[in-house]
């Protein structure tokens, strides 16, 4: 092999690095690794950030000075050292097809790993439909990917490439965590190309061995938290307001010239003068994100038990304007900004609105569970409140209480259209990014 081409500060096992040394060991490139290199200490450190900025790994150092981030970029530049390794495939429309299945790679299945295993880890409250719907989306991306590979060995063209290389690296993951036996089984033409790139024989040394999982992983919550909840350290005694979201800290004022003026006493919000009620939203939303919605112990059976209608009211809720939604991902975004202008009245309300059809074909509807017996006061915080119809639900109406369930579950249908995104008002929930630090 030849001379080092420059240094790789990261680790072996990596994720983000696998690809990269898999590619120069394939391309027959040398890379050092970074003596000495301690995640979230050498990287913080002022000498490290005067060459990488972002404080990001895996960082490149290359012997003529040249610096790169992003395990993509320089997982290619890599590739491109050694153009007869055909690594970025033969022609220009070989080569889009790498960078094609690099990014489905990185986008509909590392991002969904990661977002069901942030779940798990702690870092932001566990929500369940959250959980399912993206495990649903990842086996919908490895679903296509088995059928592409059903009549082909490689991705692109008749020999390794670099995109491989990259599904392979996030597949090891994922078969370590989130696909068990039973998720393998459907897709066996996955499991075939990853069998073999990883046991080429340049990449036997770079992948090692795999433990395979017997069962998918799923979350467990704390014995002692478990059907109470999600809270990483002690919660407030009932009754308390639950602490906010820790925020950046703020600006020094140390040199203000005199004191800032008291703030004047904001006015009380009638909902909070109506009489104590035997549901508390806060339990409820910690029911709903742990329990399953439906069935015995569910959190519908838990809602039924403690709802109060004189305290809360139910409504049936509908976008006003249909013909205006296009694909669902935007009409999605709506939802959630909509709910995000809500925020002065999440501690009174919860909600549950999906969109339901296809692109170009679609609705907005679901329901809203309010404190009081009339939604204006809570729903007019929104500047956007009057885009949207606001109908009582009586759970007495067999078909309304259908609707309100349904809603809740996730599985509403209306007038043929089936639930294809949703997004719930709830605590607040913030999902780490899909990047590596």
């Amino acid at each position: 092999m030849s001379e080092s081409i420059g240094t790789l500060y990261s680790w072996y096992g990596h994720l983000y690095s696998t690809r990269i040394f898999a590619a120069a060991a394939v391309a027959g490139i040398k890379i050092d690794l970074a003596d000495g290199y301690t995640h979230k200490e050498t990287n913080k450190t002022p000498e490290f950030l005067a060459k990488f900025p972002v404080g990001k790994v895996p960082a490149f150092h290359g012997k003529d000075g040249f610096r790169l981030v992003e395990s993509s970029a320089i997982a290619r530049y890599v590739a491109n050292l050694a153009p007869n390794s055909g690594l970025l495939g033969t022609n220009i429309q070989e080569a889009a097809l790498v960078d094609q299945w690099s990014a489905f790679a990185d986008l509909e299945l590392d991002a969904h790993r990661r977002a069901v295993l942030g779940l798990f880890s702690g870092s932001v409250p566990y929500f369940k439909p959250i959980d399912v719907l993206t495990r649903e989306r990842l086996l919908t991306a490895l679903d296509v990917l088995d059928k592409v590979l059903l009549t082909r060995t490689y991705l692109v063209g008749h020999r390794l490439t670099l995109a491989d290389i990259t599904v392979a690296t996030i597949l090891q993951k994922l078969f370590q965590t989130l696909l068990g036996v039973a998720e393998r089984a459907k897709i066996p033409n996955v499991v075939r190309h990853f069998d073999t790139v990883v046991n080429q024989t340049a990449l036997k040394p770079v992948f090692g061995t795999t433990q395979f999982v017997e069962k998918a992983q799923q979350y467990v919550a704390l014995p002692s938290l478990q059907r109470k909840s999600t809270c990483s350290r002690p919660c407030p005694p009932k009754g308390e307001a639950r602490p906010k979201a820790r925020a950046a800290p703020a600006a020094q004022e140390d040199e203000e010239d005199e004191p800032s003026a008291p703030e004047e006493p904001k006015a009380k919000n009638p909902l909070d003068l109506l009489p104590k009620s035997t549901l508390n939203l806060e339990d409820w939303k910690r029911a709903y994100s742990n329990l399953d919605t439906r069935g015995p112990g569910g959190s519908l059976e838990w809602f039924y038990e403690k709802y109060d209608p004189e305290g809360f009211s139910l409504w049936k809720v509908s976008y006003k304007y249909p013909e205006d939604l296009t694909q669902v991902f935007m009409s999605s975004n709506l939802i959630g900004g909509f709910f995000n202008r809500l925020e002065a009245s999440r501690k009174y309300l919860f909600g549950s609105l999906g969109v339901l059809g296809t692109s170009n074909n679609s609705l907005i509807e679901g329901v809203l569970i309010a404190r009081g017996t009339d939604i204006k006061p809570v729903v007019e915080v929104a500047p956007d409140f009057e885009s949207y119809n606001y109908e009582k639900i009586d759970l007495a109406n067999a078909a309304q209480k259908a609707y309100f369930e349904a809603a809740l579950a996730w599985d509403l249908e209306v007038a043929g259209k089936k639930w294809a995104d949703g997004k719930n008002v709830s605590r607040r929930i913030s999902f780490p990014l899909l990047i590596e630090y």
